[in-house]
């Protein structure tokens, strides 16, 4: 079978959930055929490692060690798959390998343009992943809005594509938004009309139009959508709002775009989606329920946390339950805005998560510090495992001062260090300790019951470690590290053994968590939070 490309375009705004679109698009035709994503963005940055997750999201890191754009986070959680670093194409790695081409007199004294260079360079990539993968379906995403000028070359060289494959080779399905207006009821579907005209003047023809909503698809709307826009109206599709993004696949498999997808690309109509709808209906029934706080910095853009709200889902699929969540923004305890009873009065469970910087760190510790006193349900990821350290150090070690380098270079007792491989280390890009590696796990340890097994593999993102020097000191009957690196000083699990549930993890577990394979963390976190829960546990005092 050859490549098909199916191309997924937006128009009118960003931030319309094109992502999930893609990756719903993607699970219609897994596992039927091997769908290989692919990530445009048009942004000069390598990759998103350096950004603020306030100002672009999470950035999501992969087994390989690639730092890329969170929609890959939903790639992989609906295709069942790892990803790679080269399936994300930003403008700033073309830029840079064209640019790294002309210096070493690649082009032979030719003038290097946009077209043919920089809308050839992303060409090859996209049919030299194809290859190598052996792709029966590459799934491309283009992102931001079809007006961006920093997509234009994206949009040229899918038009190029366009013209070298056969017809039935590719697809291109664009997503508009189809605004409400208060007090009129009606969908609008001039905005999907005005983002078309654009991509026409591209020389781009979409079959298949999806329309963002906050209701599903009238009829009328899509017969005029698909007259409006030369379209058949079974080749209209809706993405209303929904409970969970889980959902999306549902309703495009009901729509009916299954066949449209094997029709226009000349295929055999794939498989349904199995237990996917079972686990997505577990939620949407589920007679229990369970409150979660996190307790971040980034709070004030939700997708900061993508990764791990979307861990909670699953594991709330798995136990049954309603997993409802709280954003604490430590900053606020830190500074005495609010008392951490207050902030956490009606939480079953508490995830501190990863993050840099001593912005919220100490109101971080003391609501670690409440969290273990009270034996309320805690999870520690990254930088929330270290503190988790540090407040052990200080409040039961006598380690008075203990703190991070991080945050203090000269504190007395330097409990989380930085690694020793990072301390030369001028570029900040891509230089952490990133991406996949082996865990040992101990014998009868929290963590070996929860994951069955004393080797492990999960994702990092980090630059700090526990101070070796320390680990004896902080170690008890009650605290115990109880995963590391093989052959490596590097403490990558901590628990405590007098508690309903207390982990730390020097690793990402919401990175791995799939709806259909839930991280034994997370799933951990929720069963031991329903088990306070119902046992009406005395926690707010």
């Amino acid at each position: 079978m050859r490549t098909k490309y199916i191309i997924v375009t937006g128009g009118v705004l960003s931030g319309l959930g094109k992502g999930i679109v893609a990756a719903s698009i993607g699970r219609l035709l897994t596992p039927t055929y091997n769908v290989v994503p692919v990530k445009c963005d048009g942004y000069l940055n390598v990759d998103p490692g350096t950004m603020n997750p306030v100002e672009h999201g999470e950035v999501f890191v992969l087994d390989d060690g690639g730092e890329v754009d969170l929609d890959f986070g939903h790639y992989e959680r609906f295709l069942n798959r790892d990803c790679k670093f080269e399936w994300n194409l930003t403008s700033g790695k073309i830029f840079k390998s064209l640019v790294e081409k002309e210096r070493k007199g690649e082009f032979l004294g030719k003038t290097v343009q946009v077209i043919p260079h920089v809308t050839g360079e992303i060409r090859e990539r996209w049919k030299s992943i194809a290859k190598k993968e052996k792709a029966d379906i590459l799934l491309i995403e283009i992102g931001g809005t079809v007006g961006d000028l920093e997509n234009l070359w994206f949009l040229e060289a899918a038009r190029e594509l366009a013209a070298e494959v056969d017809r039935k080779d590719i697809l291109f399905v664009h997503m508009g938004l189809l605004p409400v207006i208060d007090g009129q009821g009606q969908q609008k579907t001039k905005p999907m009309q005005q983002s078309l005209l654009f991509l026409r003047e591209r020389g781009l023809i979409p079959r298949v139009l999806i329309g963002r909503s906050k209701e599903r698809l009238t009829e009328k709307t899509k017969e005029r959508i698909g007259f409006a826009c030369n379209v058949p109206k079974e080749n209209v599709f809706s993405d209303p709002n929904v409970t969970s993004v889980y959902e999306i696949p549902l309703i495009l498999e009901e729509e009916g775009l299954r066949k449209v997808l094997a029709d226009e690309l000349d295929m055999k109509v794939p498989s349904k989606l199995g237990r996917w709808s079972e686990l997505v209906h577990a939620v949407k029934d589920a007679k229990k329920s369970v409150s979660i706080a996190v307790c971040g910095k980034y709070t004030e853009l939700a997708d900061s946390y993508l990764s791990i709200q979307e861990a909670l889902f699953h594991a709330g699929a798995h136990n049954d339950a309603k997993v409802h969540l709280r954003w604490v923004e430590t900053s606020d305890i830190e500074k005495g805005k609010i008392p951490i009873k207050d902030a956490l009065k009606g939480c079953d469970g508490v995830i501190v998560p990863g993050g840099f910087g001593s912005r919220g760190v100490e109101g971080k510790i003391n609501v670690i510090q409440y969290l273990r006193e009270n034996k309320i349900p805690f999870l520690g990821i990254c930088y929330g495992m270290q503190l988790a350290v540090i407040e052990y150090a200080r409040s039961v070690c006598g380690l008075g001062g203990a703190n991070t380098t991080e945050v203090n270079a000269s504190t007395s007792h330097p409990v989380i260090d930085i690694l020793p491989e990072q301390r030369a280390i001028a570029y900040k890009g891509g230089t952490m300790r990133l991406g996949g590696h082996n865990v040992e796990v101990k014998k009868a340890s929290k963590a070996s019951g929860l994951y069955g097994a004393l080797s492990i593999r999960e994702r990092f993102r980090h630059r700090y470690e526990v101070n070796p020097q320390y680990v004896s000191h902080i170690e008890s009957a009650q605290f115990r590290f109880s995963g590391k690196a093989p052959n490596q000083p590097i403490m990558q699990l901590c628990e405590l053994s007098d508690h309903p549930f207390f982990v730390g993890t020097q690793f990402h577990p919401e990175l791995t968590s799939r709806l259909e394979r839930p991280s034994p963390l997370f799933l951990g976190l929720i069963a031991a939070s329903l088990k306070c829960k119902e046992q009406k546990f005395k926690l707010w005092k």
